[in-house]
């Protein structure tokens, strides 16, 4: 193997890393939003991608000047993505809410390899699938599948109509999260720094976030526990696991990079039974453990493809 495909599987893989641990953190909000009693959804959605877009946007300030120019080009592009990622949180937290932890979770996160690929498909004309890929999806999606029925089981603080709604509102959260996605991708790909990407689209989703605050965030900060689950919302899985994210999609392409997160399901499973006291049934640790053998075929070298 040549010295310029060594490094280019080595950088591979360091952007594989960096995302599962974007998926890691991101995989503990369902948890952390359990503990915000009394609190909207649509706050914490708000609040926690509003102040870490704020955060990311001063981060990547240098970058964003340096690049201003190419981002003020794809003024169109930028705005969509910045309304897909207003959308995306106020529908996660939601879904979670009405479907609970592990399902909301599933659905948001799982169904978003899903819409990637068909968003690729419209829009890349030289996107070809792989056959790995493939057999990724293939085991994600049965595992995705047995983990819903077997939770769909159990015990849900919602009716039947509210827990069908939730399971709506999580594919709205998968496609929103596609589509901003795809676009820091192709900004990406198109020159500019992967930090001035993410600071630009995240302070486009936070302009339209923040304002709703006035009408949702009265218990936000309405004692100690409430503040700290705000605060760690923002900081760490908004702020630092998008920094994360923004750095593995330099060297992932956006369809596996959506597949890769499904590890965030995962962890968000395991958090929900041991910390929040959700019930998973074996067939739904058994699609767990599907989900894991997509992960891990996606980690594999991109040559063996």
């Amino acid at each position: 193997m040549s010295s310029v495909a060594i490094q280019s599987t080595s950088q591979y893989q360091i952007g594989v890393l960096a995302i599962l641990f974007a998926s890691l953190l991101w995989g503990s909000t369902g948890t952390a939003a359990s503990f915000a009693h009394q609190t909207s959804p649509l706050a914490i959605g708000a609040f926690a991608m509003g102040v870490g877009g704020v955060l990311q946007a001063l981060l990547s300030w240098r970058s964003i000047r340096h690049h201003f120019n190419q981002i003020m080009a794809v003024k169109p592009v930028l705005a969509i993505s910045s309304v897909a990622l207003a959308v995306y949180p106020l529908a996660f937290y939601t879904s979670m809410k009405l479907s609970g932890v592990v399902v909301g979770t599933v659905l948001s996160i799982a169904s978003a390899p899903f819409f990637t690929v068909v968003i690729e498909c419209l829009f890349s004309k030289s996107k070809r699938v792989s056959v790995q890929w493939l057999v990724s999806f293939a085991f994600g999606v049965m595992g995705i599948m047995i983990l819903v029925m077997a939770k769909s089981g159990g015990t849900v603080e919602s009716d039947q109509t509210s827990y069908l709604f939730g399971i709506v509102l999580g594919l709205v959260a998968g496609l929103s999260y596609a589509i901003y996605s795809w676009v820091a991708k192709w900004m990406i790909d198109d020159g500019i720094q992967s930090q001035a990407v993410l600071g630009s689209i995240f302070f486009g989703g936070a302009l339209l976030l923040l304002p709703s605050l006035a009408f949702t965030g009265d218990h936000l900060f309405s004692g100690v526990t409430n503040a700290m689950v705000s605060i760690y919302m923002a900081i760490i899985p908004m702020c630092l696991g998008y920094l994360a994210y923004g750095y593995g999609l330099r060297y992932v392409d956006v369809s596996s990079a959506t597949l890769l997160t499904l590890f965030e399901p995962v962890v968000a499973a395991v958090l929900a039974v041991w910390i929040v006291g959700e019930k998973i049934t074996v067939s739904g640790w058994i699609g767990i453990g599907l989900i894991s053998v997509c992960l891990i075929l996606q980690t594999l070298d991109k040559d063996l493809s």
